[in-house]
């Protein structure tokens, strides 16, 4: 049966719509908005639904616009003879507020305001990050003290998923960049017959910075945004809270060994990016440079340095302090839902990157002003 619609009782104070046959999506009602125009030439409004025989969603689809429009213009309606479930639905929908996000919320069109705003959330993302600097120092004492609750188990796993588990694309990316290098190198040496330098180049840039910072900038991208996702999802389930409320400091339990995880291996994994980049800078030098293995690796030693060496292991050791705080910050800090969790992780590897180059360049101004 087509559905239907009758206008009972039509009068200054009630009108009575009452409603019959199917009304599903499959026969739809013919000019709904006539019958609309009915709503404003009463005070009260009754939906009788006594006649209808089935319905789905376009029933209530069509009885919640009524409910709403008498809503917006004050005008009383009230449900007679609803099914059950139809009637709970409808309840439902005008019950629960509208959700009102910060997007829909409208701002003053001030540049005052607009600065202030900003210098407010600067201002307590840097609170934060001091807070969470000073949890961090705290665990660290506490561990010194013999007083951390960290698990061996936990520590373990965080080494090998910092160091053997992030050996083949440090092997792969590092091979790369040192032929690469060797490569660049050698279109200038060769013109000068002085292809033996090749291996000096690619001994010095990758021992004393680039070999840290290819590590560095690899580790944040894999394992400082594991970390931010892993920590952001255990704060989206509650886990994070649940720690607190049993008096273990999540600190101690999760941040700490990730922490410490960074700060042993990426000295360890930028010793490898080394090596793996001599051999890719000898892989040019072999078959395009004429050079022989021997001439090749001799150069090398007598090109590598103390002093050079200790400085790529301190860049390490700073790059992987960088990226661990970077990625359990942003992963403790993050919100309770799958969105932020994927900003927190896309927040920590662009912020690792970034305070790798600033360090970078401190420690590279520290080195030429000490002459080293």
């Amino acid at each position: 049966m087509l559905p239907f619609l009758t206008i009972e009782n039509e009068n200054a104070n009630e009108t009575v719509f009452l409603f019959g046959g199917e009304w599903v999506l499959q026969t739809p009602l013919k000019n709904k908005e006539s019958y609309l125009e009915n709503l404003s030439k009463s005070k009260n409004i009754v939906l009788n639904a006594e006649n209808i025989s089935l319905w789905d969603s376009s029933f209530i689809a069509f009885a919640l616009d009524i409910m709403l429009r008498c809503k917006a213009a004050g005008i009383s309606c009230r449900l007679i003879n609803f099914p059950n479930g139809a009637e709970k639905l409808l309840t439902l929908a005008t019950t629960i507020p509208e959700t009102k996000t910060h997007q829909s919320e409208e701002q003053p069109d001030s540049i005052a305001y607009a600065v202030g705003l900003k210098t407010l959330n600067c201002y307590a993302s840097i609170k934060r990050s001091f807070s969470f600097m000073r949890e961090c120092s705290l665990a660290f004492s506490r561990l010194i003290n013999n007083k951390a609750v960290m698990q061996k188990q936990d520590f373990l796993t965080a080494l090998q998923e910092a160091g053997v588990s992030a050996l083949p694309i440090v092997s792969l990316i590092s091979f790369m960049v040192g032929l690469i290098l060797a490569f660049v190198g050698a279109i200038q040496l060769k013109m000068f017959g002085a292809q033996i330098f090749v291996a000096a180049l690619v001994a010095i840039a990758m021992s004393r910075v680039m070999g840290a910072i290819m590590t560095g900038i690899l580790m944040a991208g894999r394992t400082g945004a594991s970390y931010a996702a892993v920590l952001g999802a255990m704060q989206a389930n509650e886990e994070i809270d649940a720690f607190e409320t049993l008096g273990v400091s999540p600190y101690d339990f999760l941040v700490l060994p990730r922490l410490l995880a960074m700060f042993l291996m990426m000295p360890l994994l930028t010793v490898y990016a080394d090596l793996m980049s001599i051999l890719g800078g000898a892989f040019v030098g072999v078959f395009m440079l004429d050079l022989t293995p021997v001439e090749y690796f001799n150069m090398t030693l007598k090109s590598l340095s103390v002093k050079n060496i200790v400085i790529g292991l301190i860049h390490s050791t700073v790059f992987g302090v960088i990226v661990a705080l970077s990625g359990c910050y942003f992963g403790m800090k993050s919100g309770r839902n799958a969105s932020a969790v994927g900003k927190a992780t896309t927040a920590s590897v662009v912020y690792s990157i970034v305070w790798i180059i600033v360090a970078t360049a401190v420690i590279t101004y520290i080195c030429s002003v000490m002459g080293v």
